[in-house]
């Protein structure tokens, strides 16, 4: 297959690369968008864009980037006839689409099970009924709990890569109380797993299942009033983005003693382009994809974009750069959370020779690079508005 710029490319088993069609769902998101940009640059394989939105992915519509080969089809997957016929117009499917923001957990939890679940159960069905490819992305979250978070603090075990490293064949998959509405986004993204592997012992589905460990990058969520709801609040990074660009201290839920890793999305994007194109390496399995090397705590990651912010922008770090604020009072009733997310790589190394590249210093300078040139006038406009009158 003769890749965007011409030359013969090959899989890593040395065969050539045949052009695919590819329909994305999501692909209007924070993912889909990059992997969309990687397709259209590098590959000369054909993607049916379906997403409910387009601004992420509109600079890819208008020749030349995509030349004809990216088609935007603008439809709710839920309640929409239309997805089957794209679904079958195609060799693989890649489903993007989900509720994943975890304020929304507790908050909506029957819309966080529907999405994740419900929605995505006619994905697998036509997949299966009409023999096509499909990469399914779950998230990190399946797994809960590590087993050591349940030893006394000070237990020597805990420091035992056994007791909290992830496996994806190996790990259980732990969750709180049902009255912690905070695990209904995992439990769905279980399920859906477990029916996906499923259609592959009994049906024969060719799948593959990512679970991605907190992708960080350019176009990651919204910042609250400007691009997305003024009451919305988005994943850690975004939050902590928003409140450097107001100038307001960030808020460390719980003291910020959870411990995560974070990977570029430029470097887990590699990853889902040889899923991809190795389907023989890449069919039946579950992929950790992230970077064990970029961890840190909460609060280390906000002491570090506090540090990084500044240097970007060129204005002084807040006297107070950071205060606590406890789970039930920013999240409301029902949170609950993992104490680490720590992917082993053991797998996605062997089947597909990937290992991330970029250092958090470095991920969080072209992040936050991004976002100061994105939003920082666009946020002092918000602020400058008056207050409405009662």
């Amino acid at each position: 297959m003769a890749s965007a710029t011409g030359a013969t490319r090959l899989d890593l088993d040395g065969n050539p690369i045949r052009p695919l069609t590819i329909c994305m769902i999501g692909a209007g998101g924070f993912i889909g968008s990059h992997l969309c940009e990687k397709l259209m640059a590098e590959t000369p394989h054909k993607v049916l864009a379906v997403d409910v939105y387009s601004d992420k992915i509109k600079h890819l519509l208008e020749p030349p980037p995509g030349h004809g080969r990216i088609q935007f089809h603008r439809l709710n997957i839920k309640n929409d006839s239309r997805l089957e016929g794209l679904i079958k117009m195609s060799d693989l499917t890649i489903n993007l689409a989900a509720i994943c923001t975890p304020a929304d957990y507790n908050t909506r939890p029957l819309d966080t099970i529907y999405s994740n679940f419900i929605d995505a159960l006619p994905v697998v069905k036509y997949c299966s009924e009409n023999n096509k490819r499909l990469i399914h992305f779950s998230t990190c979250e399946v797994y809960g709990k590590t087993i050591g978070s349940f030893l006394p603090k000070d237990h020597p075990l805990r420091q035992q890569p056994e007791f909290y490293v992830l496996k994806e064949d190996a790990s259980p998959c732990i969750f709180g109380p049902i009255e912690k509405q905070r695990w209904s986004y995992a439990c769905a993204k279980q399920l859906i797993e477990r029916l996906i592997y499923a259609e592959g012992a009994e049906n024969g589905l060719e799948f593959t299942i990512v679970r991605p460990f907190n992708w960080i990058g350019p176009r990651m969520d919204f910042i609250p009033g400007v691009d997305g709801p003024s009451e919305g609040v988005p994943r850690v990074l975004a939050c902590f983005s928003n409140n450097l660009l107001r100038q307001e201290p960030l808020k460390l839920v719980d003291g910020g003693q959870s411990q995560r890793t974070f990977v570029y999305i430029k470097d887990a994007i590699e990853a889902v382009l040889l899923m991809i194109e190795n389907p023989a390496r890449a069919n039946g399995q579950i992929f950790n994809v992230g970077n064990p090397n970029n961890e840190v705590t909460v609060k280390q990651l906000a002491e570090m974009m506090t540090e990084v912010y500044s240097k970007v922008s060129g204005e002084p770090p807040l006297e107070v750069p950071t205060i606590d604020v406890s789970s039930k009072e920013f999240y409301g009733e029902g949170y609950d959370d993992s104490d680490k997310r720590i992917p082993d790589m053991t797998i996605i190394n062997k089947q597909l020779g990937w290992e991330p590249k970029t250092p958090i210093w470095d991920l969080l300078e072209s992040t936050l690079t991004y976002q100061h040139r994105t939003y920082a006038e666009a946020i002092k406009r918000v602020m400058a508005k008056p207050a409405a009158s009662c």
